[in-house]
């Protein structure tokens, strides 16, 4: 599903669950490919965060920047995206979704875009899935409560690398 910033999909990811668990694919190239998304995974990295807790936002920058498939395999997050390209008609522009085990959704983030999360569950896994490689260099942030989303809840930590990020200006 397209969602209201431009270029960044809501997927519903293929699931068979049965009395003896959960089977679910985080990713198939001619499902992105049918949904005119243009994607090559070049690294996977997870997560596991503790209740209330936010990470973000985070980017890549220049030619480093990054497209990411995000989803929850196990517990649930809010995930937040920003879109910080300059130029887009959606500048300054935020969504944000519940990821979660139980409702296997994914969202396809393309580059130019900050993203974050809340977990909203102890110990919640988040997976990324992502076209290019990270480079430390080009590793940036903005400050996870400086862009107006309403977060559900105070964190109940945010590590001092992401609160030292700047804010966002529009």
């Amino acid at each position: 599903m397209q969602l209201p910033l431009a270029g960044a999909f809501e997927i519903q990811l293929f699931r068979f669950e049965d009395d003896r668990g959960l089977f679910f694919k985080p990713f198939q190239a001619s499902a992105m490919q049918e949904a005119g998304i243009c994607f090559e995974l070049k690294e996977s990295i997870c997560s596991v965060t503790h209740k209330y807790i936010v990470r973000g936002m985070h980017f890549q920058t220049g030619e480093h920047a990054q497209c990411k498939l995000v989803y929850c395999p196990n517990g649930a997050i809010l995930d937040v995206i920003l879109d910080i390209r300059p130029g887009s008609a959606t500048y300054g522009q935020y969504y944000a979704a519940e990821l979660s085990a139980a409702n296997g959704r994914c969202l396809y983030i393309p580059e130019g875009f900050a993203h974050g999360f809340m977990a909203l569950e102890d110990h919640s896994v988040t997976s990324y899935l992502m076209n290019r490689e990270y480079v430390p260099d080009a590793d940036k942030g903005l400050l996870w409560n400086s862009f107006g989303f309403a977060w559900p809840q105070e964190p109940r930590a945010v590590s001092p690398r992401d609160a030292a990020f700047p804010p966002f200006v529009k």
